[in-house]
């Protein structure tokens, strides 16, 4: 019976790891005990393997105890809500006195509620039996030699081919996570700091004027022609939170990336990302937008598709926190007004698309990669030539306001006109489209034109007291001092306080 014990742990250590794929977590000096853990495995999540030959029931007693208080701590670092250890030990011979109540069922500590401890014994007199009930938990083979004798090499060979593969796996896998050293996650961090600072001395970051002259989305202007506008946006950001909360997430999960995938495949999944956000954007939301969000979505949308890939790695290590941030950033922007959630989400899609149109470096999977990068085509594709086939449905009144005060404020006002009649002719009008097409009918000397809009205006809304003002100014320009008095003392009344108003007012009276 030479060295048979020592063989049959490191057998069981074997299947454990290269079977099962168990890591190891812990070797004790001696390298007699063993502790093999897999998150992924619910029954048992920890293994303890211990080599010794056992004499009193007492000693395993005790032992069992100091195994659920290392498996509780275990269990903490792992922030698992509860957990199973099996424990298993293989020795010559049984202990001498009675000890099959100690195994027959379950350890709870009387302290630690959250740790159970299951025992077998694998002795001599029962090895093939309790050999056998371990192959029927994980539903595998275990291949046991059972010859009486082996040689101090063999168990020494056994040994080594073990430890070699639980190093080679960690090694495995700790190299995805180190391909690439992060570059471009710290050039785009300086750079969208640098474009705020230039905002900032342009007029302000949350200014709009500002926002449109430095590349913000604007479906007017993209539908212009201004196409550059799909990238741009993604190193502007509005107001010094918006920067510090993207420079935040861009830190810990461009890093994350980058080191991944590597520089180039960052870069383009980066700036794909961010451009998917801003074409989701485009579409289905017609309000002015800046930011990293997109681009950095789509980091979330890498480290989803490293999950597709690597599924058990993926949920071992970050799986879960990053759906439950992912989770939480998304229920964010569907209840928070002011957040472009389809930006985010389309960020999201385009980062999870552009990783699997590179994939991993040093891999290939060429269908793969092809049906990827037909998917992102196709759908990029399609949503652009809808949003330029149907400007009505991706511009809302807001935008054309904003565009036309844009062109005033240049003193464009013929752009300024034609942009108004355009939107109006295809969509309801409101009072403010009408009074913003008066102003500019004005500065054209369209007198008569201006005054029938506001005579709309107040038709539509009769408190629109600028209205009132503006048209006693028309009237009083064609010298009907009657119909002036008229509309300004209205002016008045709605906004007595005006000192415009008032002061016209007067004016008429003398």
């Amino acid at each position: 019976m030479k060295y048979q014990e020592d063989y049959i742990f490191w057998r069981l250590a074997y299947f454990l790891i290269n079977n099962q794929e168990y890591r190891i977590i812990q070797l004790s000096k001696d390298q007699n005990e063993l502790w093999l853990e897999k998150t992924e495995n619910k029954k048992y999540p920890l293994i303890r393997l211990l080599r010794y030959d056992l004499d009193w029931s007492n000693w395993m007693q005790r032992d069992i105890e100091r195994t659920a208080i290392n498996g509780e701590n275990i269990r903490k670092q792992v922030s698992r809500r509860e957990m199973n250890v099996l424990n298993v030990y293989v020795s010559a011979f049984v202990p001498v006195d009675d000890y099959e109540y100690i195994i027959q069922k379950p350890f709870d500590h009387p302290r630690l509620k959250k740790i159970k401890v299951d025992s077998l014994l694998v002795s001599r007199q029962s090895y093939r039996d309790v050999i056998h009930r371990i192959e029927n938990l994980f539903d595998d083979s275990i291949n046991l030699n059972e010859k009486d004798e082996f040689h101090e090499e063999e168990i020494e060979q056994l040994k080594q081919v073990t430890l070699t593969k639980a190093v080679n796996r960690i090694k495995t896998e700790k190299a995805l996570f180190e391909f690439g050293k992060p570059f471009f996650t710290y050039f785009f961090i300086a750079i969208q700091v640098i474009v705020f600072l230039l905002l900032e001395l342009n007029g302000g970051s949350t200014n709009t004027s500002t926002l449109i002259q430095f590349g913000a989305k604007f479906n007017p202007l993209i539908i212009e022609g201004e196409w550059w506008r799909f990238l741009s946006p993604i190193v502007l950001h509005i107001g010094i939170f918006h920067l510090l909360m993207n420079t935040l997430a861009l830190y810990f999960l461009g890093t994350a990336v980058e080191k991944i995938y590597g520089n180039s495949r960052f870069l383009f999944i980066y700036l794909i990302a961010g451009f998917c956000g801003s074409v989701a954007s485009f579409i289905f939301s017609p309000n002015l937008s800046a930011g990293a969000s997109g681009a950095i979505f789509g980091c979330f949308g890498a480290l989803l598709y490293f999950g597709l890939i690597y599924p058990k790695l993926f949920f071992r290590t970050m799986g879960a926190n990053i759906l439950v941030v992912l989770a939480i950033n998304l229920s964010f922007g569907f209840t928070i007004p002011g957040i472009d959630n389809a930006g985010h989400i389309g960020g999201l899609i385009g980062g999870f698309l552009a990783t699997g149109i590179v994939h991993f470096p040093k891999k290939k999977k060429v269908l793969l990669q092809s049906l990827f990068f037909l998917l992102t085509i196709g759908i990029t594709s399609g949503l652009l030539v809808f949003g330029y086939n149907n400007p009505s449905a991706i511009v809302d009144e807001q935008s054309i306001f904003v565009m036309a005060q844009e062109h005033i404020q240049s003193e464009e006002y013929e752009k300024a006109y034609s942009l108004l009649i355009e939107y109006m002719d295809s969509n309801e009008q409101s009072a403010e489209l009408y009074f913003l097409l008066s102003y500019v009918e004005i500065k054209q000397d369209k007198i008569d034109d201006a005054k029938e809009n506001l005579l709309k205006v107040i038709e539509i809304k009769p408190s629109f007291h600028e209205a009132h003002y503006n048209l006693a100014l028309v009237y009083l320009e064609q010298q009907d001092l009657e119909e002036a008095k008229k509309y300004a003392n209205q002016a008045v009344e709605l906004k007595p306080k005006q000192s415009d108003y008032v002061e016209l007012l007067k004016r008429l009276d003398r």
